[in-house]
């Protein structure tokens, strides 16, 4: 892990495309700005463990509840 010190209005980039900026630093809390590609998908850690977690269960569905939204979707 490559660990950077930035002060208020400093930034970092990545590659060419993407730069995060440090826009607000607010006792133990610090508010970054991230400039990247509409493409690029950003998530917070935690959004991002959601979506791999329900990844995995469409992945892991069962035949049965396939079925299920099958006929949902057909109506």
């Amino acid at each position: 892990m490559l660990v950077l010190t930035r002060k208020l209005g400093e930034s970092i980039a990545i590659d060419d495309h993407i730069k995060i900026v440090v826009v607000q630093i607010k006792g133990k809390q610090v508010r970054l700005g991230i400039k990247a590609p509409k493409e690029t998908k950003i998530h917070r850690e935690e959004v991002y463990m959601a979506i791999q977690e329900q990844n995995k269960e469409a992945i892991t569905a069962s035949p049965a509840s396939l079925q299920d939204v099958s006929k949902a979707i057909k109506g």
